[in-house]
């Protein structure tokens, strides 16, 4: 047997130096069983290049990249056909990122993306609406919601951490159309999110009384200098720019730690004003209710789980920060370190499972015992908490300048500078989480453009042509082009604070972007459930096809002790249904409960324009690209087999290796 090829217990590899040499490519390691000596199974081996093991047979059309064709035998006298192809499905070096980030760097970019203003302001909120039974259930059922469908994401996520997954997951299993239209909401989610958390710093910062006024500070520093900074640590490489995200991810959850221990202390009778005689008063009257509002508290209650949604946006992020996910290492024998022992299995590993199965758990504990511990210490009818936007504004409220329900029971506390303190967390959160949102609305629009030029079904309207232009990354593989149109996009948001002079109906126009922007999220995630459906029922309808085919990393019923499925999440199908009814639910039925006591031009606007706008965006897609009115067609295992190698090979050929320099 030659030097480059050897034959051990079953699996294949390919020596590392004659393979570079040959191929002139970047070394990989194959690792998949050989059952016999004219039978080679189709291997999946490392992140870069899509490597096929062909059996005994001419060698394949001379269009194919490169070709090395060899066959000897082994010491047992088998004879092996060996024919190794690079896959001509490449992607230019200019619409690639580098696999740099690690568990911890994506741990905290879910971080800052979750716990982000919903934490601070949507207790408190919830808390006038619903009463403190409202904020218990909301935040603890919608945080269910989340966990479920992370439960589908995680599934698909780590079988294929690639560009622009949210939108190809739905690509792939239910319409081409409905994929784009789910990657574009995606984007103006956060592009948008990004600048009216701008504006939402505006409202923190000016608790102080020096910045109030000062619309010079407003517009240059706030609304101007601040963003200019965060795109600038957004234009960063992805190296320096996870380290950051360490960074402030960590002062987030030292900060929340702060402020948990300190309301804890404040509920107790710390402080020279105890606060433990207004949660006695609120749990008094769990379902108390803003009359105003609802008709009754079921009603108000409807409404706190729409509002507390909001909170839990970010929680899938992981899915578009995967694909600068490191691979395993490789050792200098040539072997991959995987963090498990069968070859060719979990090729990403825990580094993104471990976020994307656990954020929403933590999301869930944060906001639940925030929220709770809120209501031991400030009355429900206390007239400086904030209401719902398109509500009238109590006249305590109209002097306050804040909305942070902790702010205000640090300010009562009489603790001095306390409430000061609180502030300066808020405002670094908000920040903080501002610059996370951009880079999500960055990648989101690089994994929707990054792939246009040269799309396999040539469907590409003008629109999609332009958009392409902003699939391309620079230098350092950052995708400038898409970072600057996700910072400018809405960049006029904040400004209209400037203009309207603090005006309450600038203000609520501002806050129905932000609802419209967390609605988006709900249809994407709704998508992913159904994305997820299609997904189990084709590979569980052709599971014996799949496992006679040993096709890589989707053979979820595999009893062999080969099997290398990443991820089973739990309770399938079933939990993915009851998922997607959840988010319809809430996208239908609570996002309207405001409307069930009277009409009202912005809640109905906040509830349903998203809507409205997503279904006539997948109609115009379908009308422009002249596609049919159907499903993609997963009835077939030619079909089903098509799609699983097509998202194999853009896994393997989207992204650039770490840099070992």
């Amino acid at each position: 047997m030659p030097d480059d090829v050897e034959l051990r217990e079953g699996t294949f590899y390919i020596n590392r130096s004659a393979a570079s040499s040959e191929l002139s490519m970047p070394p990989a390691v194959l690792n998949e069983r050989y059952d016999g000596p004219n039978t080679m199974p189709s291997l999946t081996p490392g992140p870069q290049n899509f490597i096929e093991l062909l059996p005994l047979g001419p060698p394949p059309p001379s269009d194919s990249s490169q070709v090395i064709s060899d066959t000897s035998g082994d010491s047992t006298g088998f004879k092996i056909g060996k024919t190794v192809t690079l896959s001509p499905f490449t992607v230019p070096a200019d619409r690639t990122v580098r696999r740099s980030l690690k568990g911890i760097h994506l741990f905290m970019i879910t971080i800052n993306a979750t716990l982000g203003t919903g934490l601070y302001w949507r207790g408190g909120q919830i808390l006038e609406l619903g009463g403190p039974l409202a904020v218990l259930l909301s935040f603890l059922l919608v945080g269910i919601l989340s966990w479920a469908v992370m439960q589908c994401i995680t599934e698909m996520l780590c079988i294929w951490p690639v560009p622009g997954a949210l939108s190809v997951y739905v690509s792939k299993f239910v319409d081409e159309e409905l994929g784009i239209a789910v990657g574009i909401a995606y984007w103006f989610t956060y592009s948008m999110s990004w600048s009216t958390i701008i504006a939402t710093s505006a409202g923190e910062f000016a608790y102080w009384d020096s910045v109030k006024d000062n619309q010079s500070f407003h517009g240059l520093v706030i609304y101007l200098a601040i963003p200019f900074v965060l795109v600038c640590i957004n234009a960063f490489s992805i190296e320096i720019y996870g380290f950051l995200e360490v960074l402030t991810g960590s002062l987030k959850i030292i900060f929340l730690a702060i402020i948990v221990v300190t309301l804890i202390a404040i509920s107790v009778g710390a402080g020279p004003v105890s606060r433990s005689a207004q949660g006695s008063s609120n749990w008094a009257m769990p379902t108390a209710y803003d009359k105003e509002a609802a008709e009754n508290w079921p009603i108000a209650l409807l409404m706190s789980i729409s509002v507390a949604t909001f909170a839990y946006v970010g929680i899938e992020v992981i899915a578009t920060c995967a694909l600068e996910a490191r691979w395993p290492r490789e050792s200098t024998d040539g072997h991959v370190k995987s963090d498990t022992e069968r070859p060719n299995g979990n090729l990403i590993g825990k580094t993104v499972k471990f976020s994307a199965i656990f954020i929403s758990v933590l999301a869930t504990a944060a906001y639940t015992l925030g929220g709770v511990l809120g209501t031991l210490d400030i009355a429900r009818d206390d007239s400086k908490l904030p209401r719902l936007g398109w509500l009238e504004t109590k006249q305590s409220t109209q002097n306050t300048t804040t909305n942070s329900s902790f702010v205000l029971i640090a300010a009562e506390s009489k603790i001095p500078h306390l409430a000061d303190i609180f502030n300066v967390f808020l405002v670094f959160t908000c920040l903080s989480c501002a610059g996370t949102n951009l880079y999500i609305a960055s990648r989101t629009l690089f994994g929707l453009a990054s792939r246009l030029e040269g799309g396999s079904k040539g469907k590409r309207g003008s629109f999609l042509r332009i958009l392409a232009w902003f699939g391309k990354t620079n230098s350092r593989n950052v995708p400038l082009r898409a970072m600057i149109l996700s910072a400018v996009a809405f960049g006029w948001v904040p400004f209209l604070q400037l203009i309207g002079g603090g005006h309450s109906s600038v203000n609520t126009y501002v806050d129905v972007l932000s609802e419209m922007a967390s609605l988006a999220v709900l249809i994407v995630w709704a998508c992913e459930c159904l994305a997820f459906i299609r997904y189990y029922n084709c590979i569980s309808r052709f599971r014996n096809e799949l496992e006679d085919d040993e096709v890589a990393q989707v053979r979820r019923w595999s009893t062999n002790d080969w099997h290398d499925y990443p991820y089973r999440s739990h309770g399938q199908p079933v939990l993915a249904y009851l998922a997607l009814a959840g988010c319809i639910f809430v996208l239908i039925i609570a996002n309207g409960a405001a409307l069930w006591k009277g009409w009202h031009l912005l809640p109905f606007l906040s509830a349903y324009l998203t809507i409205a706008v997503f279904l006539g965006l997948w109609v115009f897609l379908k009308l422009a690209r002249g596609a049919s009115w159907s499903w993609e067609d997963l009835s077939s295992y030619e079909n089903v087999s098509e799609t699983i190698q097509y998202l194999h090979e853009i896994r393997f050929s989207a992204t650039q290796p770490t840099s070992t320099a």
